[in-house]
Formats: structure tokens, sequence, C-alpha cells
């Protein structure tokens, strides 16, 4: 299984990409969100869903694992293709549609072409317990550009205690806001009363 393809942009379009990884031009499928991220670069990392049918091989591409774990929550729900899903991706971010599954948002949802009533009631019936549990999410650095080396470690630290990753960070950004220069030990036993 192609996990991702790394190389050189010959095409881009909207839709669709070519990749030139050691000779091989790989024509790859990517949402609006995709072809944003590999606007104006020369060289890109794609990472790969494999799809495989009877009378077709095609290769969907993203920018990131998390926008690809999405891909693959929403192919997960009946009725909803291949298709419809990187359409789904190209109307809204991942984030975005994280969000109004959790928020249980049907008009946000529905506002993507191709998603009625019935479509969008199923798709949160089906992924708000796996996006909750931080499904079709990678290991999220909410706190990049922070100066704090103690959010990463109580991270670490909660996750490991059975805590859900997306919890975790809520209940950290929370304890970080009120106290941003609380030690490891500090915000550990805050997050805890808040989890």
């Amino acid at each position: 299984m192609i996990d991702y393809i790394k190389g050189r942009i010959i095409e881009l379009t909207p839709t669709d990409t070519v990749l030139e990884c050691y000779g091989i031009g790989y024509k790859i499928l990517i949402s609006l969100q995709t072809y944003e991220a590999l606007n104006n670069k020369e060289d890109a990392t794609v990472y790969i869903h494999h799809y495989l049918r009877e009378d077709e091989e095609i290769y969907y591409g993203f920018a990131t694992k998390s926008e690809r774990e999405m891909f693959r929550l929403l192919i997960g729900v009946s009725g909803v293709g291949a298709a419809t899903a990187r359409m789904m991706l190209s109307s809204l971010t991942t984030d975005e549609i994280r969000n109004a599954i959790l928020a249980e948002d049907l008009n946000k949802i529905k506002s993507i072409k191709g998603i009625g009533t019935k479509s969008a009631q199923r798709l949160i019936l089906e992924l708000k317990d796996k996006v909750v549990k931080g499904e079709g999410s990678e290991n999220i650095a909410l706190f990049q550009n922070t100066s704090n080396p103690a959010i990463e470690e109580a991270t670490t630290a909660l996750v490991m205690l059975g805590f859900t990753k997306p919890n975790v960070s809520k209940a950290i950004s929370a304890v970080i806001k009120e106290r941003p220069s609380a030690t490891l030990e500090e915000i550990i036993k805050l997050s805890l009363k808040k989890l």
C-alpha cells in the first residue's frame, strides 16, 4: 500500500495534480484544500488513499494526514462515495467538517453541494462518536507556536492516562489561557480538574 508520494509537481489544477517521482508521473485527484496547500510549490509530499475497483484505479491525494483520515471517515458512511467526500473537503476544511459534526450543525453540512438532509443526518449519526474519539485527526500540535515545552509533556501524560486527545487539548488550552506561565505539574493538575 502506498502511504505517500514525494516528488516534483509537474501539473497542478484545483482538481488534480501530477507528481513526478523517480521518472514516473502519478496523476492524483485532490481537493481544493490540498490545491491551496500545494499551490506555488515545486516539490510536495502528498498522502495517498488508493481507490481500487475492478474497472478503475485512482489515487486520491491530501496535503495532510488529518485530511486523508477525514476522507476515510467520510467514505465509510453509507451513501457517501469518494467523489462526495472530495467535494466535502473542497467546500469545508477538515476542522470545519469535524466541528460541524460535533456541533450537529445540519445546515453547515447541507451547505455542501450534493449533501441533503438525510445524508447530513447520517454523517452526524455515524461519525460523531468517531470524531469525539479523535479519529480523523493527526497528532494535533495545537501549541506549536508556544515557548512552553511543558504543554507537550502534559498532553502526552494526560493521553497516557486514557483521556482523548481532543478533550486533553481543550482542557490544557483553557488552563493556559487562565495561567500562561503554569509549570508542568500545575498544567496537569488543573487540566485533570477540567477533564
